[in-house]
Order: C-alpha cells, then structure tokens, then sequence
C-alpha cells in the first residue's frame, strides 16, 4: 500500500529518528510511502490546507507555538480518518489522547518495536475507515464512509441510512448488510447498527450517542450487549 506520513516535531534529532525509523518500516512490510517533514504544528496545517490527502501524523505533544494536541483537535473536527500517533517525552498528555482519538501514545526515545506495531495497527485502521457502501436515491449516487452510518432502517421497499445526512433508497436491508462489516449487528427485521454509535442499552431501545434510540425487539438485549462485549 501506499501511504502519506507526516512528522511533526520541532526537534531536527527526532526527525532524523522517526525518518529512519518509518523508512525502515516501509520496506519491511512492502509499502510505499512519502515521508514529510514539518518543525511547527503551523508549517503542517500550511501545507494541508493545500493537500489533505495525509494518512499518518507522527506528531510531537510539545511544540513552540500551537501543541500536537491543538493541532489534533482541529485537525478531528474535519478528519475521522487521519491516524495520529502522537510522540512525546511525557506521559502526562495520555489522557488527552482520548479526545482526539489519538491511535497511540509513544514515549522518547521511540522504541522501533512499538512503532512498528503501532504504524501495523494505523494500517488495518486505513484500511477498514477507507470502505464506503454507495447507495443510489432517487437524485443521486452518494459513496457513504462506513464508519459515519449510525443506523440504517427499512420501510417496505425502502432503506434510509443515517450517517452525516440521511439517504434513501430502494433495496433490501440484507444488500445493505452485506456491503457493511463486523461493527454492525442487524437488530431484527428492520434495523442495523453501528456498534461504536450505542451508548447504553435498555431492554426496549438502543440509545445512540447522537441522541436517536432504535427499537429492540423482544429477546434480543442479551444479543446486543454480547455484540458491543466482543467488539474489537
């Protein structure tokens, strides 16, 4: 596969490591990739404002003028699918990390077996947040990223998917189904879930983190809350 990298970090030592590091990576594993180097959180967001066809940030916490975290947020307000693997030389910004949904965080020195692993698991994370299911309305042909579809919901002849809009088209819920992965459960004979959207379950609805609650059928709660228990 090929990927864009950029690294982040105001610190030429730490760019020569993780150059190296991400360089030796690549060929391991047979990628091809291009590597970027960037000193400030700014010079970064100059150069994406152009291009945003970015894949992976190796991005420093501490930075002179706007933080790796700053950067992390606004860059999430636009992009769920940019991995971000932050580096630091302290474990106090972990936490942080959750906001942003950071992939990792790495201590200095970076040690190359963790990178690599990490870098492994930013790839399986590409690969599954780049499908999309293309549904075909009475308007148009929209391409939807799966990862933004909360639910879908059938009505006779009719599927509606609700993702960052809702559309409509004519199609059986199972089509539907079979273009989706294992983050999805289909809940009886007229929804489908995404497992990452549920924030709690009661014995009637499953209640989404976007306020919106889904129908459960009778016998079918102890089903749901295993699904979300054997969620990877």
């Amino acid at each position: 596969m090929n990927f864009r990298i950029a690294i982040i970090d105001d610190e030429p030592a730490s760019h020569e490591v993780l150059s190296a590091l991400a360089s030796k990576w690549s060929g391991l594993r047979g990628h091809t990739t291009e590597l970027e180097r960037f000193t400030s959180a700014e010079s970064f967001l100059f150069a994406y404002s152009a291009e945003k066809a970015y894949d992976i940030l190796l991005l420093d916490v501490e930075m002179d003028g706007m933080s790796g975290v700053e950067l992390a947020k606004q860059l999430r307000s636009e992009n769920k699918i940019i991995q971000i693997i932050f580096i630091t030389a302290y474990s106090d910004y972990i936490s942080e990390g959750y906001e942003v949904a950071a992939l990792h965080y790495l201590l200095k020195p970076v040690d190359e077996c963790k990178l690599f692993q990490t870098m492994d698991r930013a790839c399986e994370r590409l690969k599954t947040e780049a499908r999309v299911v293309t549904i075909k309305t009475t308007d148009e042909t929209v391409r939807i990223p799966i990862y933004e579809i909360r639910y879908a919901e059938v009505l006779r002849n009719y599927v509606t998917v609700h993702a960052q809009a809702d559309y409509t088209a004519k199609m059986p819920l199972t089509e539907l189904v079979g273009s989706l992965d294992e983050r999805f459960l289909r809940i009886g004979r007229s929804y489908v879930v995404n497992l990452g959207f549920i924030r709690r379950v009661t014995k009637t609805e499953v209640h989404l983190r976007s306020g919106e609650t889904v129908p459960l059928p009778r016998g079918a709660y102890e089903t749901v809350n295993r699904a979300i228990i054997n969620m990877k």
